[in-house]
C-alpha cells in the first residue's frame, strides 16, 4: 500500500481486514457517500464507485474493497470498522444512523457566540466516547470575546480527562495545538451545530479554502454550509471528517458512553450508601452529598440522569424492535413450513 494512503490512516489492522481481497480488489478510502456513490481515494488515485442496493452502506472514513467491471466501479466489500461514530436516527425511532467511521479524534467543536449549551457538549461527549474514539472539546472564535477562557474552564468542569483547546481561525490561537492532535495517519471528525466554525476551522488546519463558510444568523443559529461528510487531507499526513452541522443528537450509546462522559457522577455514584440509591432524597447520598458542598453542579446530576433515561428509552425500544423482528421471522418461517408440508421445529 502507498504512503499516500498510509498517510490517511492505513495500517495493520486494515492490511489484516483487507487480506482476503487484497490479489483481486483495489482498496480504497471513501472520502464522501451519497445517493448510493462513493468517492474513494485508492492507489491509482480518486475514483467514484457504486454501492449495490442491500448491501451495508459505506460511510465517509470507511475502507471499502472495489472491483470494476463493464459499469465502472463498485463496492464489493467494506472492512471491518476499527470505530464507529452513531447517533439514533432523527425520527425517533429504534434505530442507529452511522455518522462516520474509523475516526481516532472527535472534535467537539463549541462556538463561544451563542453562549456554549452545555448540554449538547456533554451528549456530543457521549456520541464520541461510545464509539471507541477520543474526544477533545474545541472552542472556537475565542477573538469574538475577552471571556474565551473562562468558557473553556466551565466546559473542562464537564468533560472530566478530555483537553479543552481555545481556538482563534480568525488569528491563529490553538489553531497549530488542534493540528497536532490529528497528526499523521490519524482521521479527526469535527462535530457540532450548524455556526460553530468548522469549516471555518478546517479550512485553517489545512491552510487553504477547502470547505464552505457562511456568517450565522443575526440570532446566533448557524447556517449550514457543510451538506455532506467528507473527508479533507491535511498537509503533512492525517484527515478532517467536516460533518453538517446537528441541530439534535439522540442517544445511542451504552454504558461505556455515559460512563466516561459523567465519570465524576460515576465515581459519586460508587459511595453511596445504598446501592440502588436514586440520588433524590435518600440518607448517605455522595452525589447530593457533593452538591450541597459545591463539588458537583446539581446541572451535571441533572444532565446525567436526563441521557440516563434516554438512553435506557431508547435501548428499550431497540429490544423491542429486535424481538418484532424475530417474531416477525418465526412467522414466515412456520407459514413456508405449512406450505411444503413439513414439520415446525
Amino acid at each position: 500500500m502507498s504512503t499516500a494512503l498510509t498517510s490517511l490512516g492505513w495500517d495493520e489492522h486494515f492490511a489484516s481486514a483487507a487480506e482476503p481481497y487484497s490479489h483481486t480488489h483495489l482498496i480504497g478510502r471513501v472520502t464522501r457517500a451519497e445517493r448510493g456513490l462513493v468517492d474513494c481515494f485508492t492507489d491509482s488515485g480518486a475514483l467514484r464507485a457504486r454501492q449495490r442496493f442491500g448491501d451495508e452502506p459505506a460511510v465517509a472514513g470507511d475502507w471499502v474493497a472495489l472491483v470494476d467491471d463493464d459499469a465502472g466501479w463498485w463496492v464489493d466489500a467494506v472492512l471491518a470498522r476499527r470505530t464507529t461514530i452513531e447517533r439514533a436516527v432523527a425520527s425517533g425511532r429504534s434505530q442507529a444512523q452511522v455518522l462516520a467511521a474509523n475516526v481516532d479524534v472527535v472534535l467537539v467543536t463549541v462556538p463561544v457566540f451563542p453562549e456554549p449549551k452545555v448540554a449538547m457538549v456533554e451528549r456530543l461527549l457521549a456520541l464520541a466516547w461510545e464509539s471507541g474514539a477520543v474526544p477533545v472539546v474545541v472552542v472556537t472564535k475565542c477573538d469574538l470575546t475577552p471571556e474565551a477562557d473562562a468558557f473553556a474552564a466551565d466546559l473542562a468542569d464537564a468533560a472530566p480527562g478530555v483537553d479543552v483547546l481555545a481556538v482563534s481561525a480568525a488569528t491563529g490561537e490553538g489553531v497549530a495545538e488542534v493540528r497536532a492532535v490529528v497528526g499523521p495517519g490519524r482521521t479527526a471528525c469535527l462535530l457540532g451545530r450548524s455556526g460553530a466554525g468548522k469549516s471555518t476551522l478546517v479550512n485553517a488546519l489545512v491552510g487553504a479554502d477547502v470547505a464552505a463558510t457562511a456568517d450565522i444568523r443575526r440570532d446566533g443559529k448557524g447556517r449550514h454550509t457543510t451538506t455532506s461528510r467528507e473527508l479533507v487531507p491535511m498537509p503533512g499526513g492525517g484527515v478532517l471528517l467536516d460533518t453538517p452541522g446537528i441541530r439534535g443528537a439522540g442517544l445511542w450509546v451504552g454504558e461505556e458512553g455515559l460512563d466516561r462522559t459523567f465519570g465524576d457522577v460515576e465515581a459519586l455514584v460508587r459511595e453511596c450508601r445504598f446501592s440502588d440509591c436514586g440520588h433524590d432524597s435518600e440518607p448517605g447520598c455522595a452525589v447530593l452529598g457533593a452538591i450541597a458542598d459545591g463539588r458537583l453542579p446539581e446541572r451535571r446530576l441533572a444532565s446525567w440522569k436526563k441521557l440516563q433515561r434516554e438512553a435506557r428509552w431508547m435501548a428499550g425500544r431497540a429490544d423491542a424492535r429486535l424481538r418484532s423482528e424475530q417474531r416477525r421471522e418465526w412467522k414466515l418461517v412456520h407459514m413456508e413450513m405449512r406450505r411444503s408440508g413439513r414439520p415446525r421445529p
